[in-house]
Protein backbone atom coordinates (compact mmCIF):
# COMPACT_ATOMS: atom_id res chain seq x y z
CA UNK A 1 0.00 0.00 0.00
CA UNK A 2 1.14 3.53 -0.75
CA UNK A 3 -0.34 6.65 0.77
CA UNK A 4 -0.04 9.87 -1.23
CA UNK A 5 -0.44 13.36 0.19
CA UNK A 6 0.09 16.84 -1.25
CA UNK A 7 2.98 19.00 -0.13
CA UNK A 8 2.58 22.76 0.39
CA UNK A 9 3.82 23.08 -3.21
CA UNK A 10 0.91 20.88 -4.39
CA UNK A 11 3.25 18.01 -5.33
CA UNK A 12 2.12 14.41 -4.70
CA UNK A 13 4.38 12.86 -2.06
CA UNK A 14 4.39 9.06 -1.62
CA UNK A 15 4.93 7.03 1.54
CA UNK A 16 5.25 3.38 0.47
CA UNK A 17 5.01 0.59 3.06
CA UNK A 18 8.71 -0.20 2.51
CA UNK A 19 9.70 3.33 3.56
CA UNK A 20 7.43 3.29 6.60
CA UNK A 21 8.90 -0.04 7.74
CA UNK A 22 12.40 1.43 7.30
CA UNK A 23 11.43 4.50 9.34
CA UNK A 24 9.99 2.62 12.32
CA UNK A 25 12.81 0.04 12.31
CA UNK A 26 15.33 2.88 12.69
CA UNK A 27 13.17 5.21 14.79
CA UNK A 28 10.88 3.00 16.86
CA UNK A 29 9.61 6.04 18.77
CA UNK A 30 7.65 6.91 15.58
CA UNK A 31 5.51 3.76 15.69
CA UNK A 32 1.93 5.00 15.91
CA UNK A 33 2.75 8.34 14.25
CA UNK A 34 1.99 7.33 10.66
CA UNK A 35 -0.83 9.84 10.16
CA UNK A 36 1.13 12.61 11.86
CA UNK A 37 4.10 12.00 9.54
CA UNK A 38 1.77 12.41 6.55
CA UNK A 39 0.16 15.53 8.03
CA UNK A 40 3.61 17.03 8.60
CA UNK A 41 4.13 17.07 4.83
CA UNK A 42 0.66 18.54 4.20
CA UNK A 43 0.73 21.12 6.97
CA UNK A 44 4.25 21.79 8.32
CA UNK A 45 5.29 24.63 10.58
CA UNK A 46 8.51 25.03 8.58
CA UNK A 47 10.29 23.52 5.61
CA UNK A 48 14.07 23.72 5.56
CA UNK A 49 16.66 22.70 3.00
CA UNK A 50 18.50 19.45 3.54
CA UNK A 51 21.34 17.78 1.65
CA UNK A 52 21.12 16.61 -1.98
CA UNK A 53 18.01 18.71 -2.78
CA UNK A 54 15.94 17.04 -0.08
CA UNK A 55 13.56 19.05 2.09
CA UNK A 56 12.69 18.65 5.76
CA UNK A 57 9.16 19.40 6.89
CA UNK A 58 9.01 20.30 10.58
CA UNK A 59 6.21 20.37 13.12
CA UNK A 60 6.94 21.52 16.66
CA UNK A 61 5.62 18.81 19.00
CA UNK A 62 6.82 20.43 22.23
CA UNK A 63 9.08 23.30 23.15
CA UNK A 64 12.16 23.04 20.89
CA UNK A 65 11.29 19.44 19.90
CA UNK A 66 10.30 18.77 16.29
CA UNK A 67 9.00 15.95 14.18
CA UNK A 68 11.20 16.11 11.07
CA UNK A 69 10.09 14.44 7.84
CA UNK A 70 12.73 14.30 5.10
CA UNK A 71 11.42 14.09 1.56
CA UNK A 72 12.29 14.70 -2.08
CA UNK A 73 10.06 16.74 -4.32
CA UNK A 74 10.19 16.75 -8.10
CA UNK A 75 7.95 18.56 -10.61
CA UNK A 76 4.96 16.23 -10.26
CA UNK A 77 6.00 13.54 -7.79
CA UNK A 78 7.99 12.97 -4.63
CA UNK A 79 8.58 10.56 -1.77
CA UNK A 80 9.35 10.46 1.94
CA UNK A 81 12.88 9.37 2.78
CA UNK A 82 12.77 9.21 6.58
CA UNK A 83 11.31 10.81 9.68
CA UNK A 84 12.53 11.36 13.23
CA UNK A 85 12.07 13.42 16.38
CA UNK A 86 14.79 15.96 17.12
CA UNK A 87 15.73 18.75 19.51
CA UNK A 88 18.90 19.56 17.54
CA UNK A 89 17.41 21.87 14.91
CA UNK A 90 18.15 25.54 15.43
CA UNK A 91 15.95 27.37 12.94
CA UNK A 92 18.18 30.44 13.00
CA UNK A 93 20.98 28.30 11.54
CA UNK A 94 18.85 26.68 8.82
CA UNK A 95 17.79 27.79 5.35
CA UNK A 96 14.03 28.10 5.73
CA UNK A 97 12.27 27.70 2.37
CA UNK A 98 8.69 27.84 3.67
CA UNK A 99 7.09 29.01 6.92
CA UNK A 100 3.51 28.68 8.16
CA UNK A 101 1.75 31.94 8.86
CA UNK A 102 0.99 31.74 12.59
Amino acid sequence: MIDIILSVNKVSIRLPDERWKHIVENHDDLAGYYDIVLKTIENPDYIIKSYKDALIALVEVSEKKYLAVVYKEFIDDGFIITAYFTKKIKLEDEEIVWKKKF
